[in-house]
């Protein structure tokens, strides 16, 4: 039986997982790296989405 598009994709997500759990749980300032870098992407996320959520409010509001 050949694998299907979606557990491939499902197969490498879950590889994906374990390779990137090895690292963040490593030796030296692997951890510390991880970190950082999460915080650095929760910020820019949380910067973007309330600049959306004010263009999609200013879209509905009158002046």
């Amino acid at each position: 039986m050949e694998p299907t598009a979606l557990n491939v994709i499902v197969d490498n997500v879950v590889e994906m997982t374990e390779h990137f759990g090895e690292l963040a749980t490593g030796e030296g300032l692997a951890p510390l790296l991880v970190l950082v870098g999460t915080l650095l992407i929760v910020a820019s996320l949380g910067v973007f989405g309330v600049l959306t959520l004010g263009a999609v409010a200013s879209l509905f509001s009158s002046d």
